[in-house]
């Protein structure tokens, strides 16, 4: 048996974002002691999901564990990664695959919200926190993100923690962003639960800056992006898809795997 590592990133148009996730995928090696380990991407970066599981292949590997770096489980993980490693795998026929779980909810990503609210300096006792995810018509989506936001009041000392989302599912943002125009004394934190920067992360910029203008006691955070708690985070889902404990993520094909996520 020889293991290898797919570490899978969704790709952006954004050079640093790439760069980001580049970078963090090449460190995440170093924790693993898999002989073969390749990156790939899912769309608008290289090399694909074909190339690196065909890098994977032709240096020796006999078992490949495909892991996709995304916070939540929704159409990427479920349908896009599946069919594109079914079409991979099957010209491999002989390589085993298994196929890991997105980071979803862990209480590693719950601590790197708690650390980027700490890391603003601005006291956090008894505030409001809203987080903001980026969304999807998938109920998971909603139920993890509502999820996480139980686990960071368990956490955190704060009074009060609203999911809200940028698109397909309510509430939306916008129509928290509403409710707190006035200033009622109470310091509010804006954690965008973004794992990079660029549209979205500007759009929560802009929003938030017209927001401070009639709230300040609005603060915005760093988004969420590859902090050492979502590191852990996602090594516990490589780690897991490696050993593949009673042939849990055993992956047969596209359709397989959506039903199995």
């Amino acid at each position: 048996m020889k293991q290898a590592i797919l570490y899978i990133g969704h790709g952006s148009r954004l050079k640093r974002a790439q760069t980001e996730a580049a970078a963090f995928l090449e460190s995440c090696k170093e924790n693993m002691s898999a002989p073969i380990q390749e990156i790939s991407f899912l769309e608008l970066a290289a090399p694909d999901i074909e190339t690196g599981f065909k890098a994977c292949v032709e240096k020796g590997a006999t078992h490949i564990a495909a892991v996709p770096l995304l916070l939540l489980t929704a159409a990427h993980a479920k349908r896009d990664i599946p069919e594109e490693l079914a079409r991979a795998s099957s010209q491999y026929p002989s390589v085993s695959v298994a196929y890991g779980k997105p980071i979803g909810v862990d209480q590693e990503v719950v601590k790197a919200v708690f650390t980027r609210i700490e890391e603003t300096g601005t006291p956090y006792e008894h505030a409001r926190v809203v987080l903001i995810g980026r969304g999807s018509s998938d109920p998971d989506v909603k139920r993890d993100v509502y999820d996480i936001c139980e686990r960071l009041r368990d956490l955190t000392p704060v009074d009060e923690v609203i999911p809200c989302f940028m698109t397909a599912c309510e509430p939306h943002y916008l129509d928290v962003f509403k409710q707190l125009k006035e200033r009622d004394g109470k310091t509010t934190f804006i954690v965008p639960y973004l794992l990079f920067t660029g549209m979205l992360m500007n759009e929560i910029e802009r929003e938030t800056a017209k927001l401070k203008e009639t709230n300040p006691n609005v603060v915005l955070t760093d988004y969420l992006g590859f902090h050492p708690h979502v590191k852990n985070a996602f090594l516990h889902r490589v780690e897991e898809a490696v050993i593949n404990k009673a042939g849990r993520f055993d992956f047969t094909g596209a359709s397989d795997a959506a039903a199995a996520h």
